[in-house]
């Protein structure tokens, strides 16, 4: 294997990380990618792995590692990867997103190159890659600075995922010379089973299933994921619009689905919608009404400012129906460890605030 330009043979790797996992001032996120590197090589037939957490408890489960193999393959022959090729690994190695990159460079005999997740990606100046993954966070304050844009044009091939995208971002994305895509997958499929491209002349809105992976409408006409070497489909809580047995577009989680006046709305649409009025981080919720059983409510991270021009700007551009009857400020969103909204936290907190001025 290589990582960061060094050569180690399988005795070499091993005291390699038995030296790196000695050392007490070791940074996390570098033990974990030991710890992973550890893990991988055992006799055993699975890794740990644990869920993002997005719609309830982080739960702990075995991936085979003969699915993650796969799984690894299919991005390399996607992305028409090959041995010596660098690849960029800026993702925590706790995460699946993060144990896959490592895990591609050992399948493909690539050059890993390791850099701390919360690095300004100075290297990314100088120093060109043909593969790399980030969640949108990375990739917005790379774009804030003046060099952003050409420095994240020196990955030929880069992944966004790990939650939604922005439309302002996604806008800002678009206009990159270099590859990027959207992901679209999970824990329990080994990282993504499908992409989205969002630069270039086939940028679009539709996700394309990797090969090996096709799709169906499931419980709830969410998605429902079949995968070659998996005897049973996958079953998520995606609402999705299937377009063909490979792919689809994907409406939003089936437990965000808000229902006001018999009629069903999600969130998500509506965010994108709003993008251009408001600046920062919002979502749309809702809160129970006499009336229409629940009512669409519009929150907004941070300090309280001008509901009344916000309310103004939003029945501009969205439908009667889809427009919030009240905003709610929140200072901090809560959030999983990898940075998903937790949704269902953030209505708790709306009703306390609601009940609280009744």
């Amino acid at each position: 294997m290589k990582i960061n330009g060094q050569d180690y043979t399988t005795d070499e790797l091993t005291m390699l990380i038995a030296e790196r996992l000695s050392l007490p001032q070791l940074p996390e996120w570098e033990r974990e990618l030991y710890t992973f590197l550890k893990e991988w090589f055992t006799p055993s037939d699975f890794i740990e792995a644990q869920t993002s957490g997005s719609t309830g408890k982080p739960q702990n489960i075995r991936l085979p590692k003969t699915t993650m193999k796969r799984s690894a393959s299919r991005t390399i022959e996607f992305f028409g990867l090959q041995a010596g090729n660098r690849i960029l690994l800026s993702l925590p190695c706790r995460f699946i997103a993060g144990k896959m990159m490592v895990l591609r460079a050992i399948i493909g005999r690539m050059d890993l190159r390791t850099v701390h997740p919360s690095s300004d990606f100075d290297l990314l100046t100088d120093e060109n890659f043909d593969f790399g993954a980030m969640v949108p966070n990375q990739v917005f304050k790379l774009l804030e600075s003046p060099s952003g844009k050409a420095r994240l044009e020196n990955i030929r091939n880069l992944l966004i995922g790990g939650s939604a995208i922005p439309a302002n971002l996604e806008a800002q994305i678009s206009q990159l010379k270099s590859r990027v895509v959207s992901t679209y997958g999970m824990t329990e499929t080994a990282s993504h089973i499908a992409i989205r491209e969002l630069s270039g002349e086939k940028r679009s809105d539709v996700y394309h299933c990797l090969s090996g992976i096709s799709v169906t409408a499931g419980e709830n006409e969410c998605l429902q994921i079949h995968i070659a070497e998996s005897k049973e489909p996958l079953q998520t809580k995606d609402i999705a619009e299937i377009l063909s047995s490979t792919s689809f577009r994907i409406l939003g989680r089936v437990d965000d689905v808000i229902i006001s006046g018999g009629i069903k709305y999600w969130p998500e649409k509506i965010e994108k919608t709003l993008q251009s009025a408001i600046h920062g981080r919002f979502v749309i919720s809702s809160l129970p009404d006499e009336k229409l059983g629940e009512k669409l409510v519009l929150v907004i991270e941070g300090e309280p400012t001008d509901s009344e021009i916000i309310l103004q700007k939003s029945a501009e551009i969205l439908a009667p129906f889809e427009r919030p009857k009240a905003i709610y400020f929140i200072c901090k969103f809560p959030e999983t460890p990898n940075g998903k909204l937790k949704r269902n936290d953030i209505k708790e907190t709306i009703k306390l605030l609601f009940h609280k001025v009744q």
